[in-house]
């Protein structure tokens, strides 16, 4: 291998390293992501259960918080379907700057930048979502908060005298 052959092989290798950096930071992100879907769908099925046993005023206050964590569980749908958008722009960076550098004569161009910048604008997305869950999340407490301090206070059974 010569010496410029070498360099060229390093010079491919680190810019690749830039969307395998970008690709490790958004499966990171799906992880976390998907964690909250389950999060959601679990609380969601909680509350149908009590939705199904409490016929009382309350029903109200548990079709809103129903309403609340469907809207939460598309938000960070949305959001994944975003990160993975993401995680393939990454990838075909990544791919595009080695064929790029690899076959002298297929010139890709703009392709590899511009599906870099694709992945950074579904990154940005994906986290406005995430942002609008999180504050669902934290209007979901707060009410499922008022609504349990509303209710009567009903000793534990083994509390009574």
């Amino acid at each position: 291998m010569l010496p410029t052959e070498a360099s060229d092989h390093y010079r491919i290798l680190t810019s690749m390293l830039a969307p395998a950096l970008l690709m490790a930071a958004t499966g990171s992100l799906l992880v976390s992501a998907n964690n909250r879907l389950s999060r959601v769908v679990d609380r969601l099925r909680q509350v149908i259960a009590i939705w199904k046993l409490d016929p009382s005023e309350t029903r109200a206050e548990l079709d809103a918080q129903i309403d609340r964590h469907r809207r939460r569980a598309r938000l960070v749908l949305r959001a994944c379907q975003l990160l993975y958008l993401a995680l393939a722009a990454f990838v075909g960076t990544s791919l595009g700057l080695a064929v790029d550098a690899l076959f002298h004569s297929i010139r890709l161009w703009g392709l590899p930048t511009a599906l870099a910048v694709i992945g950074v604008l579904c990154l940005l997305a994906a986290s406005a979502f995430m942002g609008r869950e999180v504050s669902l999340s934290v209007r979901s407490f707060d009410e499922e908060i008022d609504l349990e301090l509303s209710r009567p206070h009903r000793p534990a059974e083994k509390f009574r005298n």
